[in-house]
C-alpha cells in the first residue's frame, strides 16, 4: 500500500507536491480559514496520507492517547488548527490495521498507541516528507504569530457591527448604503496595496 501522496517523496526540503514552501502554505491556509464560509470548509491542512505520517511521527516520540495527538498537532500549529476526533480516531484504527502502530489499554481504560517495527521503518522511509509537513505546520504557527489574527478579527467584527447599526433602517439603494459600500471598497483597495 502506498503511503503519502503518490507514495513518493519530493526533493527540496520545505516544498510539498505543489512546490509550496511552509510560508506560502501558511498564508494560503490562513487566508482560507480567515475568509470563513465555504472557504473555511475548504481549508485543508493535510494532503492525502499526511495526517498518518504526522501521527506516526508523534507516536514515535512517545506512546500517546488520541486526544494527546490532537493537542500536539494543535500545538504544532500554534493553536490555529486541530484535527477533529472524527478524522483522527479512524486514521489511528487504519494505522493499527496496517501494523504501523499498536493499540493497548492503559490503567484508566483508555487506548494508548505506540509505534511498531513496521511503523518505525515507514517513518524512516518517509523522513524527508515528514520534515516538509512539520515545516508547513510551523509556518502556520509563525504566520499566526505574525498576523495577530485576534486584532484583525476584532476589527472586522467592529466593522460588521457598525454597518449593521448604521444601515439597519435604510432602504435598498439609498445614498447611505452607497456611501458605506464606497468606504468599504476603498479600505479593501488600500489593504490590497499595502507592502
Amino acid at each position: 500500500m502506498k503511503f503519502g501522496p503518490g507514495g513518493s517523496r519530493r526533493s527540496g526540503r520545505g516544498r510539498g507536491r505543489s512546490g509550496m514552501t511552509g510560508e506560502k502554505f501558511a498564508r494560503a491556509f490562513a487566508q482560507a480559514a480567515f475568509e470563513g464560509g465555504k472557504a473555511k470548509r475548504r481549508a485543508r491542512m493535510f494532503r492525502r496520507g499526511e495526517l498518518k505520517m504526522v501521527l506516526l511521527h508523534l507516536i514515535a516520540e512517545e506512546p500517546r492517547h488520541g486526544y494527546d495527538l490532537i493537542r500536539q498537532i494543535e500545538e504544532l500549529t500554534g493553536g490555529h488548527y486541530a484535527p477533529s476526533p472524527g478524522i483522527v480516531y479512524p486514521t489511528l484504527t487504519l494505522m493499527a490495521e496496517m501494523d504501523l502502530i499498536d493499540e493497548a489499554i492503559d490503567d484508566d481504560g483508555k487506548k494508548i498507541y505506540s509505534i511498531t517495527q513496521a511503523g518505525s521503518a515507514k517513518l524512516a522511509e518517509e523522513d524527508a516528507h515528514i520534515a516538509e509537513i512539520l515545516e508547513r505546520l510551523e509556518g502556520v504557527s509563525k504566520m499566526g504569530e505574525a498576523s495577530d489574527g485576534a486584532s484583525v478579527r476584532r476589527a472586522v467584527h467592529n466593522l460588521k457591527s457598525a454597518i449593521r447599526i448604521r444601515l439597519a433602517d435604510e432602504e435598498k439603494g439609498s445614498d447611505k448604503i452607497l456611501d458605506v459600500t464606497a468606504i468599504i471598497d476603498e479600505a479593501a483597495s488600500k489593504i490590497e496595496r499595502l507592502k
